[in-house]
């Protein structure tokens, strides 16, 4: 990104001020660093994202943001009904509520390497992964409707986890207002036979080892110690959730001409919110986001399972479950007001701070975990929400790496069956469908996970707690 076009408030927070159609500034929280590395197309996509109407405060963008569809990954905007304010399927992303759950397994490094080869083979059995892939369930009608309004609920309903999962979930598992009869049959028919499956692309199943804590009391609040594997389960909605996001974005262009929202680019297609077409995408959304939680629960699940055939009294705990691509209806205070609002989060993390009453009572005292996921060869890191990040970025933060190449020039680059073995070599078992797969998510593709929480951590948005490294990587 072109560095002299903005305004540097501090080591980590840089703006762009409003002109022409802008309503609301940008701000960027990165180090110069970081920014030297972004896109010049982040920067044209979040001017573009606070043109839009009802936007409140600023747009603002995480320290992992890269270019996407419309709005930039890594971006985050909140709008306001009464003035106007839009709902964008762009804003949200295809894989709708895409995120990550981390398991606390209880067990050390030196329990799993004698067992990790058949650990790793029994989790792959077990947790389909790749494109198309399916699962063991089938779901008819009745039932498909049923997960999209009830969501890991659901879930744990047929058998697939324990209750207490649920109260460490976001949402406690079930995202109210989801509309089954806004999910086209078709969209439903791609998921049918998907409900427990990792996927392709950048998702994932990995078994880490807690290699550093950093802050002794919050970890301590989380059950989280140096030295012990937790399991981190990284997928979201599957087909019916990229589904809903290519057939709405059709819809909302009409809407947003109808609704005499200039739109800068296409691909930011919006409509406002009390629209019939924004009602009809918010059902929609929340039955995807119910898909999606539904869909990691299974996984949970699964992955029970294949630890219960090696390690029977292991009882991999949930930590917690946090989506990424979302829409949800929050309240934040604007000039000393609480406002309601539709905050935008598409590739950033809810990161609410101590307190909050949406966390589970549980975790309130030390804040949301946030949950940051790597590459299959780098760290991950758990953090935790702050009451500064409520006020700088309506409590979000990064949500993982964000690519520094596309998929097409890491194919250039890399080939899977290379990657593997070099992996192995530094004791971190792959298994994968697809080498192609595999190279395109090369680690080497990625941004300096470590750079990117860093700059979070400065610039206030969550703090750091524990660094996650991989030993078994399931990969989509």
């Amino acid at each position: 990104m072109e560095l002299a076009q903005l305004l540097r408030q501090s080591e980590t927070e840089w703006w762009i001020l409003p002109t022409g159609k802008m309503r609301v500034p940008v701000v960027i929280y990165a180090t110069e660093s970081l920014m030297q590395e972004m896109d010049q197309k982040v920067y044209e996509q979040a001017v573009n994202v606070a043109t839009l109407p009802g936007i409140e405060k600023a747009c603002y963008v995480m320290p992992d943001a890269h270019w996407g569809y419309g709005f930039p990954i890594g971006g985050v905007a909140a709008f306001d009904p009464e003035r106007g304010g839009v709902i964008s399927a762009g804003g949200v992303g295809f894989d709708i509520s895409c995120g990550v759950r981390t398991l606390l397994t209880g067990l050390t490094r030196e329990e799993i390497l004698p067992v990790r080869e058949g650990l790793a083979e029994s989790l792959f059995r077990k947790v389909p992964a790749g494109v198309g892939s399916r699962g063991q369930i089938h779901l008819g009608s009745q039932e498909m409707d049923e997960m999209l309004r009830g969501g890991a609920s659901w879930a744990v309903g047929r058998g697939y986890g324990l209750p207490e999962d649920l109260e460490r979930t976001e949402e406690r598992g079930r995202m109210e207002g989801a509309r089954p009869d806004q999910v086209s049959d078709f969209a439903k028919k791609r998921q049918q036979d998907e409900m427990g499956t990792l996927g392709s692309g950048n998702h994932y199943l990995e078994v880490q080892e807690v290699r550093a804590v950093y802050d002794s009391e919050l970890a301590a609040a989380y059950g989280i110690r140096d030295g012990e594997v937790v399991v981190s389960i990284h997928c979201g909605s599957r087909g019916l959730g990229h589904q809903i996001g290519t057939e709405f974005l059709k819809r909302m262009l009409p809407a947003a001409a109808r609704a005499g929202i200039e739109l800068p680019d296409r691909e930011l297609a919006c409509a406002p919110i009390e629209s019939d077409v924004g009602q009809e995408y918010l059902g929609a959304m929340r039955a995807a986001t119910n898909c999606a939680l539904a869909n990691r629960q299974i996984i949970t699940h699964l992955v029970r399972q294949a630890f219960h055939q090696i390690f029977p009294s292991a009882q991999l705990r949930l930590l917690y479950d946090v989506s990424h691509n979302t829409c949800k209806v929050e309240t934040h205070t604007i000039d000393g007001h609480p406002k309601r609002l539709f905050v935008h989060r598409k590739g950033a993390t809810r990161a609410f701070g101590p307190g909050h009453p949406d966390i589970p009572a549980a975790l309130r005292a030390a804040g949301q975990p946030v949950l940051i996921g790597g590459t299959m060869g780098t760290a991950s890191y758990v953090l935790a929400g702050t009451g500064k990040g409520l006020e700088r970025s309506f409590g979000s933060a990064c949500h993982g790496a964000g690519r520094s190449m596309s998929r097409h020039q890491a194919l250039r680059q890399w080939r899977g069956r290379e990657l593997i073995d070099d992996l192995a070599a530094k004791g971190i078992l792959i298994r994968s469908p697809s080498y192609r797969g595999v190279a395109e998510e090369a680690p080497g593709a990625y941004k300096d996970v470590s750079a990117v929480v860093d700059a979070a951590h400065e610039a206030g948005l969550a703090r750091k707690v524990a660094r996650l490294e991989p030993m078994i990587c399931i990969k989509g």
